[in-house]
């Protein structure tokens, strides 16, 4: 059922259709769930897209001495969630989480994730960082205190700032790391540091196509990755 509504999307997409509406027809049609239906918003581009982004992807080694923005909760959500097997690999090349989180939450486990994203910065050799989170969102001062004591423990040259809009303020940098599509579109190079601290940690999310074939073996609505 999954396979058959990505065709049908990715038709519409590739024909120019809204996403939104091409979803929301193809999903209605095919009576999916709502995992389902996620899936599909979160990891199907059009061909057009997918090119786009191709060409702004940067690896590690195109980073050093460059300025980095961060999108700071987008790359919380997104690490959390490749370490808990809950995020893929999209068609566009970035990797989503598959947590119905929203807006991050504090945990016990954020100091950690701040301090493996901090020491994977140390290592890409960045002119400067600077990390941008909702100032709205709940904890986001405590975030910030946590995030300025990780860099400066690795030593990462960089800036964490609170402000009213993160996407206003990503758009304006050349290199963002984010998987927002809104912010990508905008910019001039992307890269994916949720996926490249993951992958240091030995964790490298299931590519969107593995997904779709290991959809059969869902449990309860849950992919069993």
């Amino acid at each position: 059922m999954l396979v058959e509504a990505y065709r049908d999307l990715k038709y519409l997409l590739n024909r120019g259709y809204r996403k939104g509406s091409a979803i929301e027809f193809v999903a209605n049609h095919y009576r999916l769930r709502k995992t389902e239906r996620h899936i599909l918003v979160r990891c199907v581009f059009s061909d057009s897209w997918i090119d786009e982004v191709e060409k702004k992807l940067l690896g590690p080694g195109d980073l050093k001495g460059k300025t980095l923005a961060v999108d700071g909760f987008n790359v919380l959500i997104t690490l959390e969630s490749i370490l808990d097997g809950k995020a893929f690999l999209c068609e566009d090349g970035l990797v989503r989480d598959l947590k119905y989180l929203g807006k991050y939450r504090v945990n016990e486990r954020t100091p950690e994730l701040l301090t493996n994203i901090a020491e994977a910065l140390k290592g890409l050799g960045l002119g400067k960082v600077y990390f941008f989170y909702g100032k709205n969102v709940p904890k986001s001062g405590i975030i910030k205190e946590m995030t300025e004591s990780a860099i400066i423990k690795f030593d990462v040259p960089g800036e964490v700032k609170l402000v009213k809009s993160p996407d206003f303020e990503l758009k304006k940098f050349e290199i963002v790391a984010t998987a927002d599509i809104g912010i990508i579109a905008k910019t001039r190079g992307v890269f994916d540091l949720a996926a490249y601290v993951g992958r240091i940690h030995g964790k490298s999310p299931l590519p969107f196509e593995e997904v779709l074939r290991r959809w059969g073996s869902r449990v309860n609505g849950e992919l069993n990755i």
